[in-house]
């Protein structure tokens, strides 16, 4: 059939992490709407959507309404139903108000990137304090932790925590080390000191 397979590495792989932050939220609210009819969900997509656009997240205190449009969502309760949507929005003073927020919104968007990396400093900090530094020399014998996508079929999750001895054959810099098994044999990656531990004779 003539078929070529590319295989490729994402380009941005954090985009991933935060659409799945984003399905996961979705997919809280629709559990919440649909309880015992779970088939109904496209109906309740819509809803549970809005609700997260115009829901202030805690750590930026905007909604990503407001971040986009530059105004707060209305929603259709406080719209007076006998106006037509036309007629509202071409009221002078709506108008106004809204190029006002428009102007304001450069601001309001720098405001919310600068509490966004204030909250990833804290975060990180307090990470940091809890991460045990490891360090190697070419003299020492580690464990390497097992990876569950690297085990020997049929074991899966089941399978020990860490893999046999290892040395350490070169230290790389910044965390990163060489190994080989006792017999000399080279593995074909470099390996993190979190994800190895000192073997202790």
């Amino acid at each position: 059939m003539k078929i070529k397979h590319q295989f490729t590495s994402v380009e941005y792989p954090q985009a991933i992490g935060q659409a799945e932050a984003a399905n996961k939220v979705i997919l809280a609210g629709l559990k919440k709407m649909l309880q015992d009819t779970k088939g109904a969900w496209a109906e309740e997509l819509s809803q549970v959507l809005r609700a997260s656009r115009t829901t202030p997240y805690s750590t930026n205190m905007e909604t990503p309404f407001r971040l986009v449009y530059g105004v707060e969502a209305i929603i259709p309760v406080e719209v007076n139903e006998q106006i037509p949507p036309e007629r509202f929005y071409d009221d002078v003073e709506n108008i106004q108000a809204y190029k006002e927020e428009l102007d304001l919104l450069p601001e309001v968007r720098e405001q919310v990137q600068i509490r966004e990396a204030a909250l990833k400093q804290r975060m990180s900090t307090r990470y940091n304090k809890k991460v045990i530094r490891r360090s190697f020399t070419t003299t020492d014998l580690v464990l390497i932790k097992n990876d569950i996508r690297v085990t020997d079929s049929g074991e899966e999750k089941l399978a020990a925590n860490w893999k046999r001895l290892f040395k350490i054959t070169e230290v790389l810099g910044k965390g990163y080390y060489k190994v080989s098994d006792l017999n000399g044999t080279e593995l074909s990656r470099s390996w993190h000191a979190c994800n190895m531990k000192r073997y202790y004779r």
